[in-house]
């Protein structure tokens, strides 16, 4: 396997796998941020999540009819990626189909991921070109995790949404599947503190109006402020049982709907590209 890439700038270092393209760690002024994967809570980092966002109905998938099996979230995470281009602050992998994807996913498809430093500032940037001569159906999402409590956190985290809003809550039912009803908002006037007990019912899902942007603090520590692109829903999760990470994650997809069927088309926030196109999701992070 391909040896990790280091990137640094500013205040900032990070390390990048071929494994998934998936961000390992973030460091600042030294303190590592990224929860770093111990697998007696959740051995992931950072997945990319792709062609489907959550779960599908008893994990069957379906494009244009033709049914395959796919676990939660995809493929993609589970991939090795190809490093295309590099330098000391950033790096970009690339995956395209291949017969082992299309045994699962038929269409053709080509990821470009970059992770690049400026400063105190992290961009993770994911473009998805259709590269064959059908339309490619499919969910994008990010999943990444923090430490929490923060480096030298003395009191309780929180996060605060850029727009002060208090979007909707939605849950997963015991199948992993979107419920159909939505529960009052967690936040008040954009504001929530973190605690345990929220994820006892696994993760937080806002399908709307969260918001391109959000922080995450708490007193004595650094402030993660985040920016989305193309990411409308968002999800907030930790394991039950308080887990020491919180996970941040802009999506464009989400699980696939209680009774629904298992057409990736049909899933909420799908998107369908023709042949030729491509389109751009990111998201980013600065510590101050």
């Amino acid at each position: 396997m391909a040896a990790d890439i280091s990137l640094t700038s500013g205040t900032l270092t990070a390390r990048v796998a071929a494994r998934g393209a998936e961000l390992q760690s973030l460091c600042h002024e030294g303190a590592e941020l990224l929860w770093q994967g111990d697998p007696a809570y959740w051995s992931g980092r950072a997945p990319l999540l792709f062609p489907i966002v959550g779960r599908a109905p008893e994990d069957q998938i379906a494009v244009d009819g033709a049914l395959a099996p796919m676990k939660q979230h995809g493929f993609a995470r589970r991939a090795d990626w190809i490093l295309a281009r590099r330098c000391e602050s950033a790096c970009t992998h690339m995956l395209s189909d291949s017969a082992e994807t299309r045994a699962v996913s038929p269409r053709a498809f080509r990821l470009s991921q970059t992770h690049a430093l400026a400063g105190a500032t992290l961009s993770v940037t994911v473009e998805v070109a259709n590269t064959g001569d059908a339309p490619l159906p499919f969910g994008l999402g990010f999943h990444p995790a923090f430490a929490w409590p923060l480096p030298g956190a003395t009191g309780p985290a929180e996060i605060q949404l850029d727009n002060g809003a208090e979007p909707a809550l939605a849950r997963l039912d015991g199948a992993g599947l979107l419920a159909p009803q939505t529960l009052p908002s967690p936040f008040r006037a954009g504001r929530l503190t973190l605690a345990p007990d929220l994820f006892e019912a696994d993760a937080m899902i806002f399908p709307e109006g969260a918001g391109p942007g959000l922080s995450y603090s708490a007193p004595g520590a650094p402030r993660l402020a985040f920016t989305f692109d193309n990411c409308p829903a968002l999800g907030i999760w930790s394991k039950p049982g308080g887990a020491p990470f919180v996970c941040v994650e802009p999506w464009h997809g989400m699980a696939a709907r209680q009774g629904a069927g298992p057409e990736i088309a049909e899933r909420p926030l799908s998107q369908t590209l023709a042949p030729g196109e491509a389109t751009r999701f990111g998201w980013s992070v600065t510590v101050g």
